[in-house]
């Protein structure tokens, strides 16, 4: 195939491009199905009104089309004039070159909103011009950037190898850190604590003791989900986002159209104190691993987010033999709970010469910093050490 038999063309809704044509890029055939690129995921913050020009996010999607209209490549995009959202922190960057005189906003950015999870950013389906596939996406981004005399283009939470061609390409890759619980072939979670150091264990024991008690927890997911579980679960979510974000951009009907759209690939963990759900968490299901999005509760108690964040997604994993559990970004809390040091990568494209130096200068020394203290972690992590 040569470049005259495809085209480059934005879209400004996913509602422009059939859920059959994106998907089919977005989770190809031989790839591991990821929810947060299907159409159904990524429609539904635009039609709900989360991810909207309004609330500083505006779609501009490549799609890369051949002979007939197919869709043979797409990666999503928006404009956006803030950094909220996003879990890869910029404002620093963006406050320098404001002070110097530059408009930082609107710059452009490849992710999916709201989620600091891992994923293909390219949708590139696995063939023969992948590569040139991939390197017309880039192109267009840049060019969209260039074009519309935005700052930069950011590609966030891509994975190692992207990472590695983004900087061959000569984009910026700055590394940060996560912490995933891994799947040992565990039997159960009491398989889980024999790997773990008799303190930890015993820490662990204790935890979940504490939280558990007078409380019941349910596994929901499918039909068992219910429009009245969303109400309860979205009060809990606007308790933690109006605390913690200070703006929760997801709305009621934002969940109810996951649940309508996804809900064979959600598992909604629900406390219970007698008939009255409590606190919750939801969480999304991969092809391998489970990803742990929102929480939040409306009776506090001692160590209720790390029973029904952590603990119980690891009980849902084990039993459904998934590999991991990604319960969100950043948190060193849960090193002391099995979940060990990953490191994630985005890439950067700096229009302003000057500024991409300062940040270039800035980006080798905090991958030194992050490299090191994963090392460190990963000497304290709360498994048994094995005998030298």
């Amino acid at each position: 195939m040569d470049d005259t038999t495809f085209k480059a063309r934005i879209i400004t809704g996913l509602s422009d491009v059939s859920p059959e044509a994106w998907n089919r890029v977005a989770n190809p055939t031989g790839l591991a199905y990821d929810p947060f690129l299907s159409w159904e995921f990524l429609e539904a913050l635009e039609a709900s009104g989360a991810a909207r020009p309004e609330t500083g996010w505006s779609p501009c999607h490549v799609l890369i089309e051949g002979p007939g209209e197919d869709v043979l490549a797409a990666m999503p995009l928006y404009a956006k004039t803030h950094s909220q959202g996003e879990f890869v922190f910029d404002h620093s960057w963006a406050d320098a070159y404001e002070r110097a005189g530059g408009n930082y906003f609107p710059k452009l950015l490849g992710a999916v909103p709201f989620t600091p999870v891992t994923g293909r950013r390219f949708l590139v389906p696995p063939g023969p011009d992948s590569d040139r596939l991939e390197s017309a996406l880039l192109s267009a981004a840049v060019q969209i950037a260039a074009q519309n005399d935005f700052s930069s283009v950011h590609i966030n939470f891509v994975g190692a190898n992207t990472s590695e061609r983004m900087g061959e390409a000569g984009m910026l890759v700055r590394n940060d850190q996560q912490f995933h619980w891994q799947n040992d072939g565990y039997a159960d979670f009491d398989g889980f604590l024999a790997a773990l150091s008799s303190a930890k264990r015993k820490n662990l024991r204790k935890e979940r003791a504490k939280a558990q008690n007078g409380l019941t927890f349910k596994h929901l997911t499918g039909d068992e989900i219910t429009e009245a579980h969303w109400d309860a679960f979205f009060e809990f979510y606007m308790d933690t986002g109006s605390r913690k974000w200070g703006y929760p951009y997801l709305n009621r009907e934002t969940f109810s159209m996951f649940g309508e759209r996804l809900a064979d690939k959600i598992l909604l963990i629900l406390a219970y104190e007698q008939d009255a759900p409590i606190a919750g968490a939801l969480n999304f299901i991969g092809y391998d691993t489970l990803y742990g999005r929102y929480w939040g509760c409306v009776a506090p108690r001692p160590f209720l987010h790390f029973e029904t964040c952590y603990y119980q997604a690891i009980d849902f994993a084990i039993a459904h033999d998934l590999s991991t559990v990604e319960a969100g970004a950043q948190g060193g809390h849960k090193l002391a709970r099995g979940y060990v040091p990953v490191t994630t990568y985005s890439a950067h494209w700096i229009a302003h010469r000057g500024l991409r130096e300062a940040i270039d200068d800035y980006l080798q020394r905090e991958r030194s910093a992050v490299e090191q203290e994963s090392e460190y972690l990963m000497q304290r992590t709360p498994f048994r050490k094995e005998p030298s």
